[in-house]
């Protein structure tokens, strides 16, 4: 996991979902007063920051001339350790001067061991803004450069129409509509083989998809969560799926239950089958 930098499991799962599924989003960052105290970050206790999923040039931090500082997920050089990049971008654009731009923090375990969770209330929920572009790039009182221009068409360029499915039990969930197919994508906080295993029960009883139109496409693995991923008609809206969604989780809830020991005692033979299979069908994101 992602040593649970704020606000517990649903938080962690959101994180996630920004750095990897979502396109165009934006969340402010609840500081902590204890953080900004420390005589490094005074001078910024009036500072604002937000959270992106992507910044131009996918720099890792930005402070724009207003100061608002940015911090960015999507970024070209990463480490498996979302919590320490994200805290060293953090930990710059608190301090950067207005108009300066952080292309990239060091990905090796060298240096200051800052972790997001060290910065940030640790009883504050991550609110997400989602956005049908990137025109939030530029303040609405600016006129974008030409270079500004052009990074805005080529990121506009490859988003996908992407929107959260949201209900009861059901959080860090992401609609994409990827052309040919639709996608839900969904962020799940059990550890993973606890996860498995209640899947691979829905497998073995016929209920692992989301109903009439949806078929179960595999699971991704990143940074130590799983993410269930479903096809999905794409004449339906986002919006359609949320009811089937919300009676996935009580599915799942219930497929947890009793989960706590070896797998081999707590699963049939047709459980294990489907286990192996979902296995199978897993893929690693680096």
């Amino acid at each position: 996991m992602i040593s649970r930098p704020f606000a517990g499991l649903a938080a962690e799962c959101q994180l996630v979902a920004l750095r990897e599924f979502v396109p165009s989003a934006t969340a402010p960052l609840p500081l902590a007063q204890s953080a900004l105290a420390q005589p490094a970050l005074a001078q910024s206790a009036g500072r604002d920051v937000t959270l992106a999923t992507l910044l131009p040039m996918a720099a890792a931090a930005m402070v724009r001339p207003d100061g608002v500082a940015l911090v960015g997920l999507q970024v070209l050089a990463r480490s498996g350790d979302l919590s320490r990049d994200l805290g060293r971008a953090l930990s710059w654009a608190l301090t950067a001067e207005p108009g300066a731009v952080l292309p990239g923090v060091s990905t090796t375990a060298d240096g200051e061991q800052v972790r997001l969770g060290d910065l940030l209330r640790a009883d504050a929920p991550l609110q997400v803004t989602m956005y049908p572009d990137f025109a939030w790039w530029v303040p609405g009182d600016q006129a974008p450069s030409e270079e500004m221009t052009a990074a805005l068409q080529h990121a506009n360029a490859a988003i996908m129409p992407t929107e959260a499915v949201t209900g009861v039990g059901v959080e860090a969930a992401y609609w994409v509509d990827a052309g040919s197919k639709a996608h839900l994508r969904w962020v799940r906080p059990e550890p993973e083989e606890q996860l498995l295993a209640a899947l691979a029960r829905l497998a073995a009883r016929g209920e692992l998809d989301l109903g009439e139109g949806s078929r179960f496409a595999g699971s991704f693995r990143v940074h130590g969560v799983v993410v269930p991923v479903w096809d999905l008609d794409p004449e339906r809206h986002a919006r359609e799926w949320v009811d089937p969604a919300e009676a996935f989780a009580r599915q799942l809830r219930q497929a947890l239950e009793g989960l706590d020991g070896p797998e081999d005692l707590l699963l049939t033979d047709a459980e294990r089958r489907a286990l192996r299979g979902l296995r199978g069908r897993q893929l690693t994101l680096r």
